[in-house]
């Protein structure tokens, strides 16, 4: 019998903040790649999680919310989104029950000019009913007649197997792109960054976790133990004050909430030790940002 060809593609998630992309990359992959909270520009970069078996191989593409720039570090996520768009074997445009159609024309206009399969999907469908749904499905019809849509709930798993099976169905054939055993692109110390930064953006309020960037200066992994020592930068000095809190409450509590999900990550004890810094206006710097890993190449 002759053996099937081999596939393997590119499969990028795009669309605006809190639609439930993270939510939706973690349940195609697997795993809790993406952190995930209630406020918008959670994701700051582009994380790649990879599905393989003996005939496929997915390569799946988690992107920051689409949204217009204030300064330069959301420039660069805003360039994360768009070059999804050009490496795409098949693009999955998120969108929800709840945000309004036209939020994002310049974006949506060239999702519109693309020439490669494009799922719309319409997440967090537990949220409205069957005839609102029907009216959205109709409307994003006329906007992406090209386009197949599938009302998807990530959070509650409806419908993702379906979804699944259709990606399948569109991956080119090609030999992988990655080693088989990879599950990722990115290095240990990429995912302590991403989890300290999480459970920021759960704890503090206002600009603060905006401001937050996380640098792994140590991450040495023993017979029984990972050692970490990382650094939180802020911008302002008030903002140092608020993250490390009263008698360095806040601090503490952060550290034990990163440190648990650190463990259950790498399924090994962890020492964490966390310091703040400040680093005056570090997103509208071009070193910087090129430091942690926000310029395109």
């Amino acid at each position: 019998m002759q053996q099937q060809n081999h596939r393997s593609g590119f499969v990028n998630i795009v669309g605006n903040p809190n639609v439930g992309k993270s939510t939706l990359m973690n349940r195609l992959v697997g795993e809790k790649l993406s952190i995930i909270t209630a406020k918008a520009q959670t994701t700051r970069h582009r994380i790649i999680g990879i599905v393989n078996t003996p005939e496929y191989q997915v390569v799946y593409s988690d992107t920051p919310g689409v949204l217009r720039p204030n300064y330069k570090l959301q420039e660069q996520m805003l360039n994360f989104s768009l070059s999804a768009l050009d490496d795409a074997d098949v693009l999955l445009y998120v969108t929800d029950v709840v945000e309004k159609i036209d939020k994002n024309d310049e974006f949506l206009y060239k999702v519109q000019q693309l020439n490669l399969p494009v799922l719309l999907l319409i997440n967090k469908i537990d949220q409205t009913t069957q005839a609102e749904l029907e009216k959205m499905v109709e409307m994003w019809g006329e906007l992406l007649p090209k386009a197949e849509i599938y009302p998807i709930s990530a959070l509650n798993n409806f419908s993702i197997d379906v979804l699944k099976k259709r990606i399948l169905e569109l991956l080119p054939d090609s030999p992988p792109y990655f080693e088989k055993d990879a599950l990722t692109d990115k290095p240990a110390r990429f995912f302590v960054n991403e989890i300290i930064r999480e459970k920021a953006l759960l704890l503090y309020q206002k600009e603060v976790p905006y401001s937050i960037e996380v640098i792994v200066e140590e991450f040495k992994e023993e017979r029984d133990i990972i050692r970490i020592r990382a650094i939180i930068l802020v911008e302002r000095d008030t903002q140092k004050g608020i993250v490390i809190g009263h008698k360095g409450e806040s601090l503490k509590r952060l550290g034990t909430m990163a440190r648990k999900d650190i463990e259950l990550f790498f399924e090994k004890k962890v020492f964490l030790q966390l310091y703040v810094k400040v680093e005056k206006d570090w997103r509208n710097r071009d070193n910087m940002l090129k430091n942690f890993g926000y310029k395109l190449e």
